[in-house]
Parts: structure tokens; sequence; C-alpha cells
């Protein structure tokens, strides 16, 4: 492992020899040159020699603390070889490392004619971490920042403490204590920035945890600072959150959050796309949902930025809106608009989470969904298999079959044969199990999920198999048996589940309760008593029926007593909001596919959506549509 001697005087030797190629950027991050990206990456044994003639240099070369602090992260991950690469010496000379009046050349140091096997008797003597920061680089630092203003104090002081704990250096260490008591003080007497104190947090938790006496001090001060009302900014407020969600301790905070909330909701009009993105990924960590009003007028802010947002930015904020179950028409307005121009060329990840968050949502937007359907025949060699599926899954369970579907699925059919071993055993069922909400049927890959060794494959993952991946095994073995010929593998009876029922409602969507009552009674009406239907009857394949009628040969209504002589069957199918996309007025998936497969076990399939019965005011009017929907033509009563 590098030495800290080796690493320190790396730097101070950069810094002596090149100043002019170092610029302070406003995060304090190092802008170098080509040549000078060249040798940070390059084999660097002949820069740490170079930086051990010149241990004992001045630290003028260091424009601020924050060039001292972002150069030695830089250095830090560098790799020290035994040998010297020759090249690199010659390079450094002629064109990176111009000489001042009365500094040797670097030939002169070394020797003009030196090999690169000539150079291993250089030596250093040792340095603690302690001497090299105590003795020669935080007095004179130190004694700089005495002159620096409020903030460039407090941002110098957290860099060098920065360096400390990129470094390892333990936090009782007597360097860290001189630092510590340097802002103790400096924090007791200086009216000090919000994003400046925010930075000292985070650094005094990187050292000693969220029980820092500075992060109390940082916590104290933040807390006045936000009672000051308009004095934060923006990005003042986005930089609280961020240190905040950094201590992971809602319950601490409490109160400050709470005041912090109600300041961010009268700030919302005049936050960027960077600053809602920061604050949404803090809220969430923050476990935040109990600030709605905020969530809500942050939604409807990124409604109005939506095209600023990169794409790391956006899937912060659609992640989220998932987390806390929110969202905005004008943000899937704003969405529709913006997002079909720029997926083909998007970050893959924003394209999954983007299906992720219409799926939850219930949002079938055709304009995105064509748009992603498009990027995956271009694209899907550079999707991850998790990537694959999301995007999948969600088309599948909104029913949305777009205009390409045909080269879509061949691109699909592609992917599976030539990635199947890569797929996790789960992810794979829920691709296969939402291509039959489309009907289109993957035979080829059926054969292949029923077979014994997938399905002790699937077992072997160390647990048990769930009741919703045994679910869409066997209604993919129910689609197969009733919707196509097919002659390979079935699932084992004894793993098939006996009802598609479930708490999460993932294969069918329970009656619902008040849509039920209003067709209740003008259904009595019609049928003259409750005698002559049932309602949530069990089939045998595991559907649950909301209301069923019999008829005989003829056409007569039976009553319940006389079913035995049925000759057909009609299923009601009372169709609540929930059983829809939210944006639309086409079925889910799971809806379509359990209306096909009650078709093809010889039900009548009627339809009675809520859209279409709550129009009707009048008992009359609901008996008389109950009556042209169930019954087109006249129908008699046994008595």
């Amino acid at each position: 492992m590098k030495s800290v001697v080796s690493i320190s005087s790396s730097v101070r030797a950069v810094c002596q020899y090149s100043p002019n190629y170092f610029m302070t950027s406003s995060r304090g991050l190092i802008r170098h040159s080509d040549s000078l990206g060249r040798i940070l990456k390059s084999d660097v044994s002949f820069k740490a020699r170079l930086a051990q003639l010149c241990v004992k240099s001045s630290l003028g070369c260091f424009h601020n603390t924050r060039e001292m602090g972002a150069v030695a992260q830089q250095l830090s991950n560098l790799p020290f070889a035994e040998e010297k690469d020759y090249e690199l010496r010659v390079h450094l000379e002629k064109d990176l490392l111009p000489k001042t009046a009365g500094q040797p050349s670097i030939d002169t140091q070394l020797g003009t004619s030196a090999s690169p096997t000539q150079l291993g008797h250089l030596k250093v003597e040792p340095l603690s971490v302690k001497s090299l920061f105590e003795v020669e680089v935080l007095p004179e630092l130190l004694t700089r920042l005495k002159e620096a203003s409020s903030n460039e104090k407090t941002e110098g002081l957290a860099t060098l403490l920065g360096v400390c704990v990129e470094f390892g250096v333990d936090y009782q260490n007597s360097i860290v204590s001189r630092l510590k008591e340097e802002w103790r003080t400096h924090l007791s007497k200086t009216d000090i920035g919000v994003i400046h104190l925010c930075h000292l947090g985070e650094v005094a938790y990187n050292l000693e945890g969220k029980r820092s006496e500075i992060v109390e001090q940082v916590l104290d001060s933040v807390s006045i600072s936000i009672d000051e009302g308009e004095a934060l900014t923006q990005n003042e407020t986005a930089r609280v959150y961020s240190f905040l969600a950094l201590l992971e301790d809602p319950h601490r905070c409490q109160d400050l959050m709470s005041r912090l909330h109600r300041h961010t909701e009268k700030l919302t009009h005049r936050l960027q796309a960077i600053n809602i993105s920061d604050i949404f990924h803090s809220l969430v960590a923050l476990q935040q949902r109990q600030a709605i009003a905020l969530i809500v007028k942050l939604s409807r802010r990124a409604s109005r930025v939506f095209r600023s947002f990169r794409d790391e930015e956006l899937i912060k904020v659609l992640a989220a809106l998932m987390h806390f179950g929110q969202h905005d028409e004008d943000f899937i307005t704003a969405m529709e608009k913006h997002l079909p121009g720029k997926i083909v060329d998007a970050d893959p990840e924003l394209t999954s989470v983007v299906m992720e968050f219409c799926l939850q949502m219930r949002c079938r937007s055709e304009p995105i969904f064509e748009a992603v359907a498009e990027s995956f025949i271009c694209n899907s060699e550079k999707y991850t298999t998790s990537q694959i599926a999301r995007q999948i899954i969600a088309m599948g369970r909104l029913s949305y079959l777009p205009q390409c579907s045909s080269q879509m699925f061949k691109k699909l059919e592609s992917v599976l044969s030539s990635r199947f071993s890569q797929f996790q055993p789960r992810a794979l069922i829920e691709v296969l199990h939402s291509c039959i909400h489309l009907e289109r049927f993957p035979l080829n890959f059926v054969s292949k999920v029923f077979s014994p060794y997938f399905l002790q494959r699937l077992q072997a993952q160390g647990e048990p198999l769930d009741k919703h991946a045994l679910g869409q095994l066997t209604q993919l073995n129910l689609s197969i048996s009733l919707e196509c010929t097919y002659r390979g593998p079935r699932l084992p009876y004894h793993l098939h589940v006996k009802k598609f029922s479930s708490m999460d409602h993932s294969f069918e969507s329970p009656v619902e309760s008040y849509l039920y009552n209003q067709v209740k009674g003008p259904l009595n009406k019609l049928l003259e008593g409750k005698t002559y239907y049932s309602t949530r009857v069990f089939t045998q394949p595991g559907y649950t029926i909301d209301v069923e009628i019999c008829l005989d040969e003829e056409g007569f209504v039976l009553p319940l007593s006389q079913w035995d002589h049925t000759h057909r069957r009609i299923a009601l199918c009372l169709d609540a909001q929930d059983r829809f996309c939210s944006n639309t007025h086409h079925l889910l998936g799971k809806e379509a596919t359990k209306r096909r497969h009650l078709c093809r076990m010889g039900y009548e399939v009627v339809q009675i959506p809520y859209f279409e019965f709550e129009k009707l005011r009048t008992q009359e009017e609901r008996v008389q549509y109950l009556h042209k929907k169930i019954f087109p033509t006249i129908f008699r009563f046994y008595r």
C-alpha cells in the first residue's frame, strides 16, 4: 500500500513544478491540462522520486486549501511502480515543468544521462503523518487561513480535515484535534454561509459519526439560518436536505425538518431541476412520507422544468415519486412531451425507470411506450437483463401492444435466446408471463421454464417457491393450454395454485363493493329476485367470477336450484376503476387475460364498466342498460 509520505510528497512536488497547470473550480475540483492528465494516469514511479527531492519545498504553490485537498484526492489512488519511466521524465522536463530563476532543472538534480535503472539510490527520510501535517503542512496553511474570509476559512478547514479522512487519519490524532479546536473557535465567532456549514458538517460526520459535537453545532447554526426565512437560497436549501440525509436520523432533527419543509414550500417556484432532484432524493433517504404538501409542489415544479433534467436527475425524481406513490397530471403531460424525443439516446436505466413509473402509476402512455419499443429494437443489446425485464413487464401489465410489436418481439426472442442463462429465474418468469397479456406466447421458452432443470434452479435460490411465482407459472401453463397448440413439458400439477385471488391482486382484482351495490338493485329487479344469480363464483382453473347467471338449452334463466341443467354460463365482470389504466379505459393486462381465458372456458363474458354505469341516473335506466348488456334478445324465466 502507498505510504502517506509518498502521496503527500507527490502532491507538493507536482504543485512545486507546475503551479500554472492547476485551476480551482467552483466545486473545489482540479482541472488540469491533457498532458498532466496523462501523467496522472500513467506509471508514476518517476513522479514519486521527483516528489522525494522536494520534501522540504515550500507550500506557496497551493493557491488555497481546496486545491491541496483536490490534488491529494486525485493522487491518493495512484499506484507507485518500482521501475522509472524515463520517457515520462523527459516529457515532464520538456512540456510541463517550466523552470524559474534559481531553480535547478530536473536533469541537474537527477543527472542528465540518468537511465531508468540508475535512480534507485534516491531515498527520502521517512515522515509520519503527524510530522508531515503538523510540522510542515498544517502550520503554513493555518497561518495563511487567518487572512482568509469567513467562508474561505470554513472551506479551508473542512478541506484539511477532509484530507485527513481521505488518508484514514484517526479522529483522535493530535492533528485532527487541533483542526477541530480551530473549527470550534471559528464557528463560535463567525457568521458562516449555509453551504459552507453543511460542507463542514459532512466532513465532521465522515470523521466522527453522527454524534460529533461539530455536527451538533452545524445543525444549530443551520436551524438559525432557516428561521431567518428568505435568507436561504434554493441551492442552500438543497444542500441542507443533503446534509440531513447524510445523518440518516430523521427523528433527531424532526423539528428542524418540519421548518425546512415549510420554507421549501414557499421556495418551490424558484427551484431548478438539480435542486428538485437533490431534495427529492433526500426526502426518500429521510423517509418523509408525511411531507405530502411539499412532495406535490415539487412534482408540479418538476413538470415545469422537466426539459432541464439530466438523465441521472430524472431517475432520482421518478424514484422518489414511486417511493411516495405520488404523481401529478402535469408531470405526466411533461413526460409525454419531452421524453419520446430523447429516449433513444437516453441512459438505459432512465428508460427502465420511466417504464417502472408508468407501471406503478398505471399510466398507459402511447407516445412514451412507442418510443421505448423503438429504442428496445435499436439498443436492447446494450441493456442489462434487469432493464429488459422492466420494460417488457410494464408493457404487458398495462396491455400495450406497440405498432412495431412484430420487430420488438423478434428482438426479444433473439435476446432471450442468446442471454437466457443471464436472466434471473424470477425475472425470466415475469417477462414470459407479461408476454401472454399481449397474446404473444413464448412457446420456445415455456418448454425451458417448465423443465425440471429450471424449476430446480428456481428453488435453488435459497427460498421456497412463493405463491406469486407459482401463480405466474400456473397462468402461463393455463394460457398455453387454452390458447395454443403446444406439446412440450407442462408445469407439474402439484405446483399449480388453486386460486388466482391473492392479497396483492396480481392476477385478478376483487369486485369493488361500491360498484356491486350499485348494480345489485337493478339486477334484482331485472331477474326478479336474488335466486337467479350467484356472486363471487370460484372456477376450477382458479379465477373468481363477480356475478354468474346460468341458462338452459332454450335460453331460460335458471334458478340456483336448477343449475345442474345449465347449458350456457354468463360471467358478469363488474369493472371498477382499479381494473383499468389510470389515464385510459383500457383494461389492465391481468384483466384482459382473465376475460380471454373465461371465454375459452365457455363463458359468455359481459363487461359492466364503471364509466358507463355511473352515467345512469335512474333505476329504470340502469335496468334497461343491464337488459341490453346481458340479454340482447328476449329471455324467459323458469317459474
